[in-house]
């Protein structure tokens, strides 16, 4: 499979790498099939393979790669995923000058998330951990002459270099404690007390997952191309922190203070990201504060214990989430860059293709019965519902999914229904052949992936299989319960001019990004000048010039001083003295 992805980059010159690239993704996927249909008819648990690097004394360093379920069930929705945004992109970019670099770096961006999700080892898993946060870097500043995309490109960089130093703090922790490299063998030795690299791990999860805290780089890496958001939020880098939770699962599993700092951390993340995309009004920054909420979720499931059904819930999520990136595309694009969904409305006549797939993609994401995010997120809810988890997580997690039916209706609302609040001259054909093969294939695949995943998708532990019909009926109700109000609101108050402009600023989640960014700078920068003005008067100006005379000139001074009293009797005696101590070696001699 990598052999596939890799040879279209050794022709990245060629006149028609761009549809090389496209291809080879595509074969990809079809080589992908084959692992998931082995582990369907033989339920093989899967296999390592090691590839020689070098020796270093009685350490072993290899390129070990391992094909277990979770990378078996996740590459062929990441290939599939891809392999219709490169498809997009041949149209989104073709006014790019460089598309053809463009393509290059989106095929390295998705071979360091398949080096990172086979990884079998540390080495491996660094490099595609590390291979992910370089390319995101160089995607999200692909326009580097707009300021906010290079400022963008490197806030994401610096969130991620936080969680960087949390990874790398469990990494050499494992390596120091258990003598090896690989993962499995590093965390089957680990105590089952210990905390410390697991707080590494969270830590890096937080910042790559853009949970709370560590989330602003979220929704501001939107100032990158569409298919490079589309790619980003569907299945590379916001997903690689939560994947690498579900790897450290042996461990994490059996330490409950890891397992309640991350159920509390996803319940507040999914709260807060829903909250903020009820304030949004550009199309892409609704859908990129959707995906940070349900970054939340996975990681309620991980809190939970339950792995299979953060995976389930990420190989679900990747379709419905790349939909609406492509179709935010299609309408940027048709309404000459507006992003302002209060300036769309109507668009349900002009495209309707786009506009129905928008309407699907948003159903899955709240949830809607028989559509992909039903399965994996009703399950997530279920399962919290039913275990001995902290009830205001519990709470703040029942408040996200009611938000999403809100913020997702809204958005279906604002850009479909309605009259045209645009330039009702739309000059574009949505059914040329990338833009609506693209798309179709994904709303099928956000109709149909979570019925398809569930039956193979076995969990590896008991789950409960009955329960009362309130608890098991609980996302639903309030899912439904928010779609009525989320209606109501719609038809009476969303299409009304706010009395008062200014009142609505108090109930902006923008104060996060503000507050921090301002105040970390302000304190660091304050420390910074305090302490070296310090280093610089106390120890450089004063030790080294006045203290240091001060020590070395005046014991000598002093001693100085003593004999020059003007008494002629101790000049006597010292001429005597001197005059004696210089005889002594004549004498002896």
């Amino acid at each position: 499979m990598l052999i596939i992805l890799i040879l279209p980059l050794l022709k990245a010159n060629h006149p028609d790498f761009m549809n090389m690239a496209t291809k080879a993704v595509k074969r990809a996927f079809l080589v992908a099939l084959i692992p998931l249909l082995l582990f369907l008819s033989e339920s093989t648990t899967g296999f390592i393979h090691k590839l020689p690097w070098f020796d270093i004394f009685l350490t072993s360093l290899d390129m070990s790669y391992k094909l277990d379920i979770f990378p078996t069930v996740f590459l062929p929705v990441a290939l599939f995923v891809t392999w219709n945004i490169l498809e997009y992109s041949l149209w989104y970019m073709a006014q790019d000058p460089n598309q053809q670099k463009f393509i290059k770096y989106l095929l390295i961006f998705l071979l360091t998330m398949i080096i990172l999700v086979t990884s079998g080892n540390l080495i491996t898993l660094f490099l595609g951990w590390e291979g992910v946060g370089i390319m995101s870097f160089l995607l999200i500043s692909w326009y580097f002459s707009r300021n906010d995309a290079v400022v963008a490109a490197m806030q994401a960089v610096l969130y991620n270099r936080i969680g960087d130093i949390g990874f790398l703090m469990a990494f050499c922790w494992l390596i120091s404690y258990s003598g090896s490299i690989s993962l499995d063998f590093a965390l089957a030795t680990t105590a089952k007390s210990t905390t410390l690299p697991l707080v590494g791990f969270i830590l890096a999860a937080a910042s790559k997952s853009a949970q709370f805290g560590l989330h602003p780089w979220l929704a501001s890496a939107m100032e990158g191309p569409t298919p490079v958001s589309a790619l980003l939020h569907s299945s590379t880098m916001v997903v690689a922190g939560i994947y690498l939770l579900i790897r450290t699962q042996p461990l994490l599993g059996l330490n409950d203070t890891a397992l309640t700092t991350c159920l509390c951390l996803g319940a507040i993340s999914t709260a807060f990201a829903a909250t903020a995309a009820l304030t949004q009004n550009d199309i892409k920054k609704i859908v990129a504060y959707s995906t940070s909420s349900q970054l939340g979720l996975m990681m309620v499931a991980i809190g939970l214990n339950l792995p299979h059904l953060a995976m389930f819930h990420i190989c679900t999520h990747a379709f419905f989430k790349a939909m609406l990136f492509m179709c935010s595309g299609i309408i940027i694009h048709s309404l000459n860059d507006e992003q302002d969904i209060r300036k769309m409305g109507g668009l349900q006549h002009h495209l309707p293709l786009t506009t129905t797939c928008v309407s699907i993609g948003s159903l899955a994401l709240m949830g809607t019965p028989f559509l992909a995010g039903f399965y994996s997120k009703d399950a997530i809810i279920e399962a919290m519902n039913t275990s001995y988890v902290n009830f205001t997580a519990l709470l703040l997690t029942l408040i996200a999914v009611s938000f999403t039916a809100v913020y997702s209706l809204r958005l279906m609302y604002f850009t479909s229904l309605k009259y045209p609040r645009h330039n009702v001259i739309i000059n574009f054909d949505e059914l040329s052949t990338p833009v609506f093969k693209t798309i179709t294939r994904l709303c099928l695949g956000s109709i149909f992936a979570g019925w398809l995943i569930l039956h193979f998708f076995l969990p590896s532990n008991d789950i409960t299989h009955t329960m009362p019909p309130h608890i098991k009926m609980t996302a639903l109700l309030i899912t439904l319960l928010a779609f009525i109000i989320a209606f109501d609101l719609a038809k009476f108050h969303w299409t009304k001019e706010p009395k008062n402009k200014i009142t609505s600023k108090q109930f902006s989640t923008n104060f996060y990004p503000i507050i921090i960014h301002r105040s970390v700078t302000t304190l660091t920068m304050n420390f910074s000048w305090n302490l070296t003005s310090h280093i610089l008067d106390l120890l450089l100006l004063k030790a080294l010039m006045p203290d240091l005379l001060k020590i070395t000139q005046l014991p000598p001074m002093l001693m100085v001083r003593l004999s020059q009293s003007g008494l002629i009797k101790l000049y006597i005696s010292a001429l005597l003295i001197t005059l004696f101590l210089a005889m002594i070696p004549t004498i002896l001699l």
